[in-house]
């Protein structure tokens, strides 16, 4: 395929981790690649992939950002104007908290041709590993995938309202630092205590760490599991475990009443 031709950029999805999580494509397009700018949060197993290509790190974490993003688009821009094929490669999918419409209005505005190859993005891959679902007919109509990161010293700017909502899925991305604000905040928005909770950390890698709490436990419970890892938080009835025992349950009475 003639999709990735000298001076075109890719921004492609690297997935929760695992190399395995990686689409087709996005593998096809990294063994392709000249160049590769992969964020901090992308595995030494899926840039093994881009065995031809040089290799920079453009990665920002919490507390250690290594560049700024203007910075990103100008070696971006740089190296697709050098006749490169350039991958810009992100954590999960480009497009859920990636950042992803600055870097393409930057490429754009530089003449520059660039495509989006998703990924699978972390909630996803979280639920899938706990064995649950981030919908449940009955239960969990909606999916809010909310960023729960902010500027040190800020507090989240979110319609905490709109989002206690007893019949929707939150997915809180990069909540370690605020699950005590979230956890309160939602609380105070009327979600009860006991509402169930996911914590994931380091999702779909070997050392992956998942846990059960409930939503006034969340802080501590954080604070138990995640250390300093990347961590995910989802909120909400469909991510209780054992809500595949009442699924089987209303399964089973179904099929009793209509034989």
């Amino acid at each position: 395929m003639n999709d990735f031709t000298p001076g075109m950029v890719w921004l492609v999805g690297a997935g929760p981790g695992d190399p395995e999580l990686l689409t087709r494509k996005a593998e096809r397009l990294l063994v392709a690649a000249d160049v590769v700018f992969y964020d901090a949060l992308v595995g030494l197993n899926v840039l093994a992939l881009a065995r031809n290509a040089r290799l920079v790190s453009v990665g920002k974490r919490a507390g250690r950002h290594s560049k700024d993003q203007s910075s990103i688009n100008e070696l971006i821009v740089e190296a697709a104007q050098a006749g490169y094929k350039v991958v810009r490669l992100k954590g999960g999918d480009p497009s859920v908290f990636g950042r992803s419409m600055e870097e393409l209005a930057a490429l754009r505005n530089a003449g520059i041709g660039a495509s989006i190859c998703p990924g699978i993005t972390t909630a996803s891959a979280a639920a899938a590993s706990a064995g649950v679902s981030l919908s449940l007919r009955g239960l969990a109509r909606r999916i809010q995938f909310v960023t729960a990161h902010s500027r040190t010293g800020d507090t989240l700017d979110l319609d905490w309202r709109a989002l206690a909502d007893g019949q929707s899925t939150l997915a809180f991305y990069m909540g370690r630092s605020a699950a005590g604000e979230i956890s309160r905040n939602l609380l105070a928005a009327g979600l009860g205590k006991d509402t169930p909770v996911l914590i994931a950390c380091n999702v779909s890698l070997p050392e992956e760490r998942l846990l059960n709490t409930r939503l006034d436990l969340l802080a501590l419970a954080t604070a138990t599991i995640a250390e300093d890892l990347p961590t995910l938080i989802l909120v909400g009835e469909a991510v209780e475990s054992s809500q595949i025992g009442e699924v089987i349950e209303t399964l089973n009475e179904a099929t009793h009443d209509h034989p």
